[in-house]
């Protein structure tokens, strides 16, 4: 059923994400994110969900926009594909972008097409020069055909390529630099693919430039057991673990306050849930900024 607001171009609330938590907005809760009296502070949503040229979703997310600033997050650009750009999805993303004005746009450092065929998965890359210069090439293609700098989220991974010549930590930080984009940093990734790999989580964390990050995001994960070890699985089905709270609040002292986002995508709980999960991420930030003060 679709939502009773009128479509927006109405847009009364500002496009500017605070510097506070929000929710990853799912169709299951469109109807809670204008009727339930506990809100966020903004909403984020998957680009290619809003593609359509009209129907349901988009209609409920023109009236959502008139309450929320929304930021608009990408899973189906394959920045690290050799294939051309896929331009239909340039230009759809392009049009949803004039139509939302979101606040922030975000895609993903990995891969997931060759050939023409699309996998359901964001693939790990080499972190090598060849790599960072075909990403920086690609990321400027995007941004100048979309008109604003785009955020690039670190991966959750769980292979890594023996010939990499740069810490992912490094590789994100010269991207940034190379091509004017920005970092969404994922606690829960780095936990997970620091866990895999290995790596030291703080010192990933340290390497980071702090003027880069534009926005972080908060997940669950699942621990599976395989060949007799543990792999962290990212799996955004279950609350914040509190190895991954104490990361945050690490990132917070570090980079000071920044739009939090809490991912959950499967087994959603109810809004009430994922608006407490935010909460806590609020907490964190206010506990942060009164001992700084």
């Amino acid at each position: 059923m679709t939502l009773t607001k009128p479509l927006a171009k109405q847009v009364s609330v500002s496009s500017a994400i605070p510097a506070q938590a929000g929710i990853g907005l799912r169709s299951q809760h469109h109807r809670d994110a204008l009727n339930q009296p506990i809100r966020p502070a903004w909403l984020e949503v998957h680009s290619e969900n809003y593609f359509g040229n009209g129907g349901i979703p988009l209609r409920d997310l023109e009236a959502i926009r008139v309450d929320y600033p929304i930021s608009l997050h990408g899973v189906g650009m394959s920045l690290g594909s050799v294939d051309p750009l896929n331009r239909q999805h340039l230009r759809q993303l392009r049009d949803l972008i004039q139509r939302i004005e979101p606040g922030l746009v975000s895609e993903h450092l990995s891969w997931s097409a060759f050939g023409g065929r699309y996998l359901n998965d964001l693939l790990p890359l080499p972190y090598t020069d060849e790599t960072l210069a075909h990403l920086v090439a690609r990321i400027s293609q995007a941004q100048d055909y979309l008109g604003r700098p785009l955020l690039i989220e670190n991966p959750s991974s769980y292979l890594e390529y023996g010939f990499s010549s740069y810490t992912e930590s490094e590789f994100l930080n010269e991207l940034a630099r190379r091509c004017g984009c920005g970092i969404l940093l994922d606690v829960n990734n780095l936990y997970v693919s620091c866990v895999n790999h290995g790596w030291q989580a703080l010192a990933y964390l340290n390497d980071i430039a702090a003027d880069k990050v534009g926005e972080i995001h908060l997940a669950g994960h699942t621990v599976n057991q395989f060949g007799g070890q543990s792999i962290l699985i990212d799996t955004h089905n279950a609350p914040v673990s509190d190895a991954v709270w104490q990361l945050y609040q690490t990132a917070i002292q570090r980079f000071g306050c920044r739009p939090t986002l809490i991912e959950w995508d499967a087994d959603l709980p109810p809004w009430p849930v994922l608006v407490a999960e935010a909460a806590t991420a609020d907490r964190v930030m206010e506990q942060v900024y009164a001992q700084a003060a």
